[in-house]
């Protein structure tokens, strides 16, 4: 009598699974890194303009800290092991508070470009785990539609102080 094993995909897959996690491990930190620059650009930047960013920027938070979440299910689902706060290593110095609490622009730009760097690295994802890991895959393509939202109402925030002239 012989045993029929049923696959698994990715679940039987200890290789895939390995890179998979990392991929997903370092989109958590980038969330996680996010979620504490958007909190202190919220509460920091002042000015009449900067209503409309602040309130953006944290209503961003909760949407960016449920991404993170996400990624650290799918990284215990996966058997990794999400991190703790001794293996966080800052990467986004564009996206520190500025100088001067009124240079909007800076916060504009330091979201744009951190948006576009999740969009780089979830379509990384996407096509890393296409065929192999539809679960993941899924996950990250509507994680991406929010991160393609936020780069785009960013992106018109910018264009209106380009307009002005004063970025």
């Amino acid at each position: 009598m012989t045993e029929t094993k049923r696959k698994t995909g990715i679940l039987d897959d200890a290789e895939a699974r390995e890179k998979i996690v990392k991929l997903l491990t370092k989109a958590y930190w980038m969330e996680i890194e996010t979620v504490m620059s958007y909190i202190a650009n919220s509460t920091n930047v002042d000015g009449v303009r900067a209503q409309e960013i602040k309130e953006s920027l944290a209503e961003d938070v909760q949407e960016e800290l449920g991404h993170a979440q996400q990624f650290a299910d799918r990284i215990k689902e996966l058997y990794g092991v999400v991190p703790g706060s001794e293996d966080f290593k800052p990467e986004q110095s564009f996206l520190q508070p500025p100088a001067e609490q009124i240079d909007i622009v800076h916060v504009i730009r330091g979201v744009i470009e951190a948006e576009t760097g999740a969009i780089e690295h979830y379509t990384h994802i996407i096509e890393e785990t296409d065929g192999v890991d539809h679960v993941t895959q899924d996950m990250v393509i509507a994680i991406l539609k929010d991160e393609q939202g936020h780069r785009r109402l960013f992106e018109g925030f910018l264009r209106e102080y380009e307009a002005e002239g004063k970025a």
